[in-house]
This record gives C-alpha cells, sequence and structure tokens, in this order.
C-alpha cells in the first residue's frame, strides 16, 4: 500500500508538470462563408508543438482517438484556395489554440503552414431586412431619420422552393417608448422555416432630436414653362409648416420656395400637381404642405 501510495503522489506530481509536446487534433471547422455550407465537410488534423501539462497531454492523446472538434472560425481568417476549398494559416490560427487543445496550452509552433477544409457551395440570395417598429416620442421629439439597420440585409439559404418565397426577412418587434434622445441595440431576426440565414440579429440605431415648428405662408410658382404657354396654379400659395432641429439657428422660410416643374404638369391626370421644394434647407427634419395637390391649368399666353 504504501508503494501504491507514493506510486500515486509520483504520478500526480509528474502529470502536473508542464512538458514540451506535439499535440495532434481533428478539427471539423464551422465559418459563416457567404454562398457555403457553414460546416466544412472534411476534418484537418491540426498538429502543434505545445507547451502545457501532463494531464492536458494525456486527454489530447486519448480526444485524438475520438471524433473530431468542432471550432468556430471567424470569416475573415478563412481564405478562398480554389472552388470549395478554404485554407487558415498558422498565424490566424494561434488565435484558436485554447478551441482546438483546450485551456492551459501554450503554443509554440504549429507543424504546417496552412490547413485546408472544404464548404460544400448551398443554394442561397440576399434579401433585405424589415425592421418591426412600435415607436413613440415624447412631446417636441422626433427621429432625424428612418430607423437604420446593420446590416440592412441578409444571405437566406435553403432549397430553391423555399427561397423563391422569400423576399424579405423581418425583425422581431423594436419597441421604444417616450424617446427623447437617440437610441441603438441589437434585435434578433424572426426565424423562417427550412432556411438558414447568415446572421441570427442586427444592429438598430435611431437618431431622435428636439425639433420646433415654424408655420409660414409661401406662393407657388410654375417652372420651366415652354414659351408661348402660361401655366397658372390655383389656389396660388400654401401653407407650409417646418420641423426643424432645435435650437432654431435660422428662418427656414427665407431659404425655400415652392414650385410646380411643367414636366409634371405634363405626366399628370387632369392637371392635379404636387408642388416641390426648391430644396430643404439644412436643419429641416420635415415639413408638410396644405393643400398637397395643386390644379394647374395650361393655356396660350398669347
Amino acid at each position: 500500500m504504501s508503494l501504491l501510495l507514493a506510486f500515486g503522489i509520483w504520478l500526480i506530481h509528474n502529470l502536473s508538470l508542464n512538458y514540451s509536446e506535439t499535440l495532434s487534433v481533428p478539427v471539423i471547422a464551422e465559418c459563416n462563408i457567404e454562398g457555403h455550407s457553414i460546416m466544412s465537410s472534411n476534418s484537418s488534423t491540426i498538429a502543434a508543438r505545445c507547451r502545457t501539462s501532463g494531464f492536458t497531454i494525456l486527454r489530447g492523446r486519448h480526444k485524438a482517438k475520438k471524433e473530431a472538434v468542432h471550432v468556430r472560425f471567424n470569416s475573415a481568417d478563412m481564405h478562398e484556395a480554389e472552388g470549395d476549398m478554404f485554407y487558415i494559416t498558422s498565424a490566424e490560427l494561434g488565435n484558436y489554440v485554447s478551441d482546438i487543445f483546450g485551456e492551459g496550452v501554450q503554443l509554440e509552433s504549429f507543424l504546417s503552414e496552412s490547413f485546408q477544409f472544404r464548404f460544400p457551395a448551398e443554394n442561397h440570395r440576399r434579401v433585405p431586412v424589415q425592421a418591426v417598429t412600435s415607436l413613440s416620442y415624447k412631446p417636441q421629439y422626433m427621429a432625424m431619420a428612418p430607423l437604420h439597420l446593420k446590416p440592412d440585409s441578409v444571405t437566406v439559404y435553403g432549397e430553391p422552393y423555399h427561397l423563391e418565397t422569400i423576399s424579405k426577412v423581418f425583425t422581431k418587434a423594436i419597441e421604444l417608448d417616450n424617446l427623447k434622445s437617440s437610441a441603438h441595440g441589437s434585435v434578433r431576426l424572426e426565424s423562417v422555416q427550412g432556411v438558414r440565414m447568415s446572421v441570427e440579429e442586427v444592429g438598430y440605431s435611431l437618431d431622435v432630436t428636439r425639433f420646433v415648428e415654424i408655420a409660414t405662408d409661401v406662393t407657388v410658382t410654375p417652372r420651366n414653362v415652354p414659351a408661348g404657354l402660361k401655366l397658372s396654379v390655383y389656389p396660388s400659395t400654401a401653407k407650409v409648416v417646418f420641423k426643424c432641429v432645435f435650437p432654431l439657428t435660422h428662418d427656414p422660410s427665407d431659404l425655400v420656395s415652392f414650385h410646380i416643374d411643367y414636366s409634371d404638369f405634363q405626366k399628370s391626370i387632369g392637371g392635379r400637381c404636387m408642388a416641390i421644394p426648391s430644396k430643404i434647407p439644412d436643419g429641416v427634419i420635415e415639413y408638410s404642405i396644405e393643400p398637397e395637390v395643386f390644379d394647374c391649368v395650361e393655356e396660350s399666353s398669347k
């Protein structure tokens, strides 16, 4: 019993020491490469000279005889070789040492410069992402622009008959109440049965600002009317309300005019046209005009 106990203590002591040893592990790569399967169809044996404890060396030898380890790689680290073949270099593989060999392993060197994986091509298409929102603002606050998604489109993978029916994907509901400052975050995408998406969530941002309203009366005039013709606009004036970023630095009504272009009149139905601003001054978030539609009558100027 004393001999067994001494041997056990000696074994534990030696296994707890660090050694320089060659570790070899079969790896199946998982990587989100557009147009290809997320998982490699082959495994690649990754061998490296490492320094680690005797316990880890024993576990590594035992692991090498079992199933391959699944390692998730960043798509930026995978380089296209030819066709469906991709490779990762030993320099980039250094970021995945603990994923491959386990914790507590110090890399000394890989035995190869690169390792190859095959990612079979898959049917796919790129579709836009549509935000599902429920937004409300505190009084005198509003969004400066529509909610922005990043990315605003995703790649979906699946059988052709599934892909043909998908024209867009939706986010889960983004609910933001009583906003008075800009908001940002991330939101998951609604899953679609039978397909896989390149990402599971997207980021969103919404610029919110305080605004002030400026109301003014403007004259609506015709523009680009050919010589010899006259275009009359009824009514000839309209009320415009500008929503401007607070604090207001200038009166936008002094910098903008409204008109109806003769080409729009020619394309109109029954001479009913919408007035167009000459430009939108800086600081104006949006505007409304009353009435929205004007009656235009063409006649000879002679």
